[in-house]
């Protein structure tokens, strides 16, 4: 069974050894999280190319050696040779690296799950390495549930977020106040494009909170 986290890997070394599609679909889920990337390969997949081009990526044009997982936070295998993933295993495994082998889950410390984000929102799938195939399937279905206006609703309460620390400093009631605002017609409003409308009824309902507060 799998542990589900979300890691920060901000300035962190992340290698990926291969660079085929499989590795530029790694590649690209890694692309945003601040990592240093590296892969290691002798040939790269057209996009592959190009972002190794655009110098978002380390390339090295060459096989993996032993020695290559040093000084990595993760290390993504994503090779057609069981004979060098099981290298990098051993590797990985040695030097206390995580590392995760595709589609071959005996040699992983971690799954790459199926995710759908919506700016700071991320939502993660997995069926622990049995079914992909079912994890692409729910991330479709719930790309279609969530629309771009959850991004929105995040943007709007990351802005919120210090005023409301300022003004109520119970834990239990800025919980109180965040379901009050999830259980209005916020994500609606923004779900019609209306920002506006969306930013006046979150003010609306901060204020009047606040005035029950004093009530009490």
């Amino acid at each position: 069974m799998f542990f589900p986290i979300y890691l920060n890997l901000t300035g962190k070394r992340v290698i990926v050894i291969g660079g085929g599609d499989v590795a530029e679909r790694k590649v690209a889920s890694l692309s945003r999280t601040g990592a240093e990337i590296i892969v290691i390969s002798p040939d790269l997949t057209p996009n592959l190319l190009s972002v190794a081009e655009s110098n978002v990526i380390d390339w090295k044009k060459r096989n993996y050696v032993c020695g290559d997982c040093s000084g990595a936070a993760l290390v993504l295998c994503a090779t057609n040779d069981p004979r060098i993933s099981r290298k990098v295993w051993e590797e990985a495994t040695e030097k206390g690296i995580l590392v995760n082998t595709a589609d071959q889950p005996s040699l992983c410390d971690f799954i790459m799950p199926a995710v759908v984000r919506r700016g700071e929102l991320a939502v993660a799938i997995s069926t622990g390495g049995v079914s992909p195939a079912l994890a692409a399937t729910l991330r479709e279905k719930l790309s279609e549930m969530l629309g771009p206006e959850y991004e929105e609703l995040l943007e709007i309460l990351s802005r919120a977020r210090p005023e409301i620390q300022r003004r109520f400093q119970d834990e239990r009631d800025r919980k109180a106040l965040h379901y009050r605002i999830l259980d209005s017609n916020l994500i609606v409003l923004l779900k019609r494009q209306d920002r506006e409308g969306a930013e006046r009824l979150l003010r609306e309902i901060i204020e009047e909170f606040a005035c029950q507060e004093k009530i009490r």
